[in-house]
């Protein structure tokens, strides 16, 4: 078996301050320094796996899913937060919830959801102040957060519990990422006291959900939103999710659908306001699209140019810009042994920009992903994950983002005088700051 060339500990150890920024860098200097794969030291004998290669990556994925699992670093580290739902489990325990969650995720439940959807981009979209520059970012945070809130619990008066929910799960990200990044302070984190606030913080976070199910379940109403389909999905034996479960899958569906949909929308308003002949091209479309329509779904499938626009910004930008799995049996992919017990991160980010795959590949050229033109990009492009753990609320991410750009590029012309966008790699890959001018057309 081939060996693999090492990064030491001490290495990453120098280069500390860097990697707490922004690990992208070191990452992208050491693919090209060593090739597609290689290991980094983290002390007491551990090493992780970092590879940029599609072969690889297919094979934990798809072909070999069987054999790996989501590492401690979601399994433990991050459940710790946000709770065992099924971003956070394995196994078994994964199978089930997964099976009681996907059918609020199906096409005719999505189908009913649009309206919503719509009514809350609507409102969050008048606050853009046109003729003066704003940062996106904040804004489609705000956006993707009422939407996710307004779907899950159809209510439009828990404004404060929500920014309080969102506030102490951004917290808590931090403090994660710092735990990841340097976890050579992590006894640090735990003497001081730190660790114990920011779950103090998640408690916190878990009681305004709690409180809100309750009030769900005191008015006896049905609703028809995603609480509704979580309170009624049964195990097998006909029973409901225990309240604790309930929560962590409430949570988890709150936290990764409005974080990784804000990005993606402000890393894609960024690339039509540096582009405005593509932006043109959107215009033209959605011009001709009634959104007021009774069949709202029907309209949006017509807008593919737009809907390209935001796949070429998730290959650029994609949200899980790395993906982790541990091996739980021993395997060999293209040659290298991976022995059990390793663990595997996989940059999609470095695999989505590799010139091996994509022509001029740091181009924002949505035309790749026309159905007529692109070719099968499925082993190598992997904005929503793969396998039998690719992402479930895809569809629900795509439609709300289909419509915000839709409603924006129809009222708005918009430009910016940003060369380039920096990126904040946290938990999903985020912008650090997106400011874009809007004039109305």
């Amino acid at each position: 078996m081939k060996e693999l060339p090492t990064i030491s500990q001490f290495q990453v150890f120098k280069n500390r301050k860097t990697i707490l920024k922004n690990p992208l860098p070191f990452h992208k200097a050491n693919f090209e320094k060593y090739g597609d794969i290689f290991k980094v030291g983290v002390g007491f004998r551990k090493t992780i796996i970092f590879t940029r290669d599609a072969a690889i990556i297919k094979h934990i994925l798809q072909k070999q899913h069987k054999k790996y699992q989501k590492s401690e670093l979601q399994t433990v580290d991050l459940a710790k937060y946000i709770g065992h739902g099924i971003l956070t489990s394995n196994g078994e325990h994964w199978r089930i919830h997964r099976r009681m969650v996907q059918p609020a995720f199906h096409k005719k439940k999505l189908q009913g959801l649009l309206g919503i959807m719509k009514q809350a981009i609507d409102s969050e979209l008048k606050r853009i102040e046109p003729g003066m520059n704003q940062d996106v970012f904040p804004l489609m945070g705000d956006l993707a957060f009422q939407v996710v809130a307004k779907a899950l619990f159809s209510r439009f008066d828990i404004q404060h519990s929500m920014e309080q929910l969102q506030d102490f799960t951004e917290r808590n990200q931090r403090m994660l990422i710092r735990e990841m990044r340097q976890p050579y302070l992590k006894w640090w984190f735990m003497v001081s006291g730190k660790i114990n606030k920011h779950l103090d913080l998640a408690k916190q976070g878990r009681n305004i959900l709690n409180n809100i199910i309750e009030e769900r379940l005191a008015s006896g109403e049905e609703k028809d939103d995603l609480l509704d389909m979580l309170l009624n999905a049964t195990y097998e034996d006909g029973t409901h999710m225990p309240r604790h479960q309930l929560i962590d899958e409430v949570l988890i569906l709150f936290t990764a659908g409005h974080e990784t949909t804000a990005n993606a929308l402000s890393f894609t308003l960024f690339l039509l306001a540096k582009h405005p002949t593509i932006q043109h091209k959107v215009l033209q479309e959605v011009e001709n699209i009634d959104m007021e329509a009774y069949d709202l779904m029907q309209s949006l499938s017509q807008l593919t140019y737009t809907k390209q626009c935001i796949e070429e910004a998730l290959r650029l930008y994609p949200p899980a810009y790395v993906i982790d799995r541990k091996a739980i049996a021993d395997d060999v992919v293209q040659g290298q042994n991976f022995p059990k017990g390793s663990l595997v991160l996989m940059s999609i980010y470095e695999l989505h920009r590799s010139s091996a795959f994509w022509d001029s590949p740091e181009e924002f050229n949505p035309d790749r992903f026309d159905n007529a033109l692109k070719r099968d990009y499925s082993s190598y492009y992997y904005p929503f994950g793969a396998g039998p753990r690719m992402c479930v609320g895809n569809n629900f991410a795509m439609y709300e983002m289909i419509i915000a750009i839709a409603q924006i590029i129809k009222k708005y012309r918009i430009s910016t005088n940003l060369k380039t966008v920096e990126v904040n790699p946290m938990i999903s890959l985020k912008p650090r700051e997106v400011p874009v001018f809007f004039e109305l057309r």
